[in-house]
């Protein structure tokens, strides 16, 4: 117990938990966000064996849907994302809450540009139509169709701000699996109650290491304090 490498592993284990710790309150926080996708932390041996290193991963359960009946309001039921450009370039959301700018152009709660294959989307005043497929009609006339991708590997995803994801690799078109719901939202996938359970646990973790250091602080101070002793 005296060895100052169990020290070194019980900081490394403290630092695990507050990252899993501040990952949980990210969750909850986005608890009303539609789209929203839960980070979930695993723990990995370090090269040193000095305790676990964090990393984290996308939680892709889809959330619960629920109807709003507004014509821009889209749920994807199924893996994949819309597309969308932002000044860093494009981007995926899986928040379908879109909205009309003032220049007609299809955008995301942010006022990014939603992309359709032919490019951004901008559509004439009248009825609104998205197919399960994201066929967007007008009035009855095709306008496009929506991109909606998902990347060839579901966990090489970077989170950025708003919701919007940076795909980490090849992106591939969404399979017929993948079905949009016009007039409805997908809502976020945390649950609260397992989110609140498993910040408790982590919180007693963390004091438990926490006394554990500082027992071990205490005996290798007396230690280094007997030694002197001795001389």
């Amino acid at each position: 117990m005296s060895d100052p490498r169990v020290l070194a592993a019980s900081g490394r284990a403290m630092r695990f938990l507050e990252v899993r710790q501040e990952v949980m309150a990210h969750n909850l926080a986005n608890l009303s966000t539609p789209g929203f996708q839960a980070h979930r932390v695993f723990g990995q041996l370090a090269e040193d064996g000095l305790g676990p290193v964090a990393d984290q991963a996308v939680d892709l359960k889809p959330g619960p849907v629920t109807p709003t009946n507004r014509s821009l309001d889209l749920a994807l039921d199924g893996p994949g994302f819309l597309v969308v450009d932002t000044p860093e370039g494009e981007r995926l959301i899986r928040a379908g809450a879109l909205r009309m700018d003032d220049e007609g152009r299809l955008v995301d709660p942010r006022g990014h540009q939603v992309l359709g294959v032919e490019g951004p989307l901008h559509l004439p005043p009248g009825r609104i139509v998205i197919g399960e497929r994201g066929e967007i009609h007008v009035d009855g006339a095709f306008i496009d169709r929506l991109r909606v991708e998902a990347p060839a590997d579901p966990q090489a995803l970077r989170r950025e701000a708003g919701g919007l994801r940076v795909a980490q690799g090849e992106t591939i078109q969404a399979g017929p699996e993948t079905v949009i719901r016009q007039g409805y939202l997908e809502e976020s996938n945390v649950n609260p109650v397992q989110a609140m359970t498993e910040m408790i646990e982590i919180q007693r973790a963390y004091s438990q290491v926490q006394r554990s250091v500082n027992v071990l602080d205490g005996v290798l101070e007396r230690l280094t304090n007997d030694v002197g002793r001795v001389r």
